[in-house]
């Protein structure tokens, strides 16, 4: 196959979701059912960028260790015991055994098949009976090391080792949002979601306020209008949706301390491609961790979070509730819509549609994504 062409996809199709958005298209079905596509969507983006496995509090303490599987990799994150986090192959370096699973807090980390134990940066410390072994040398035997940065309190990875820094690709979001102290909150509750479609799917559908008028219209609808939606201009791979009140109420207190008016009172969203999502609003945020699994699957976990200081204050458990409540009927609201979609996508007479200007954040995403995938 040429590597400036999708298999099932037609130049026209390209050409359609290239143009600009006053005359553009989405991209087209095949983008998004067909599994030899997705493994090209593995293969050039997705275990080629960077996204959040954890955020810092997750892991407070040295030694705390979360096991996750990540783009078909068995990854394990510390916390090292010299204070920084690492993410390195959960493969053990002797007969690719897990060397650990879950969470917890540990100073070594022994695989239970032969005892190999390695250290919390992943060093070999202990390799039992392996005397006699000719050029057998334990510095040899580090456990694969996967670019690591954090950022606003994500653990950020990339199993690319060769990518670019991340922070410096989406400093313009990081300055948009930094009154929000992104760095300064804490998970307080996680949702999980078996999510039966593409990947792609629930981005878009995060990422745009026209859906408010139908699947969200006695909901998000009436206090932030789709019409007022707006998304700004980007320089990188990233997108921001902004989503003004309806009707500006600045006599609530916030549990965000320091926001402007307009900041307080709007709802925003936000992607750094291809999937790292996550929403802002007075109250805290929620990010929507993606992990695809297969063309039509993915694990999605709502992580709620909210400043920290809330977690000291009386009535703090009853405001959390009202958090996940609220969390949940929304996205009870794009699971149906969600299904419906993914329904008619795998359908054959189903094309690309247009888009509107509404949906400008989708296009910033496609026109990313046709690159990557060499188009």
């Amino acid at each position: 196959m040429d590597e400036s062409s999708l298999p099932g996809v037609g130049a026209e199709e390209i050409e359609r979701a290239r143009a600009p958005l006053e005359r553009a298209w989405t991209l087209p079905p095949a983008a998004y059912v067909r599994p030899d596509i997705y493994d090209l969507e593995v293969e050039r983006i997705l275990r080629r960028s960077w996204a959040p496995l954890a955020r810092t509090e997750q892991a407070p303490e040295p030694g705390d260790y979360i096991a996750m599987d990540f783009m078909g990799q068995p990854v394990l994150l510390v916390h090292g015991l010299d204070g920084r986090f690492r993410a390195m192959a959960n493969v053990c370096r002797h007969r690719a055994a897990p060397v650990a699973e879950g969470v917890g807090r540990r100073k070594l980390f022994t695989c239970p098949y032969h005892a190999w134990s390695y250290d919390t940066e992943g060093r070999l410390v202990a390799a039992p009976l392996m005397d006699g072994v000719e050029g057998f040398a334990p510095e040899d035997c580090r456990l694969g090391q996967i670019r690591t940065e954090v950022w606003e309190g994500f653990v950020m990875v990339n199993l690319d080792p060769d990518a670019a820094p991340f922070a410096p690709q989406v400093e313009p979001l990081r300055s948009y949002f930094q009154a929000f102290r992104m760095g300064e909150m804490a998970v307080v509750r996680t949702l999980t979601y078996d999510s039966g479609w593409n990947w792609k799917v629930l981005v878009e559908n995060f990422m745009e306020a026209y859906h408010h008028l139908a699947a969200h219209a006695q909901t998000l609808e009436p206090v932030f209008h789709a019409r007022d939606s707006e998304v700004p201009d980007s320089d990188g791979p990233w997108s921001i949706l902004h989503m003004p009140a309806a009707t500006p109420d600045a006599s609530r207190e916030r549990l965000v301390q320091g926001l402007e008016d307009w900041q307080a009172q709007s709802l925003f969203a936000a992607v750094a491609f291809p999937h790292f999502l996550f929403a802002l609003h007075g109250d805290g945020m929620a990010w929507y961790q993606v992990l695809p699994q297969t063309a039509g699957r993915f694990t999605l976990n709502i992580h709620i979070c909210a400043p920290r200081y809330l977690l000291e204050l009386e009535g703090a458990d009853e405001i959390i509730a009202a958090l996940e409540q609220a969390t949940a009927a929304i996205h009870a609201e794009d699971i149906a819509v969600n299904d419906l979609v993914w329904r008619g996508m795998s359908a054959p007479m189903t094309g690309q549609g247009r888009l509107s200007p509404l949906e400008r954040s989708i296009w910033q995403m496609n026109q990313w994504w046709l690159t990557q995938m060499g188009l």
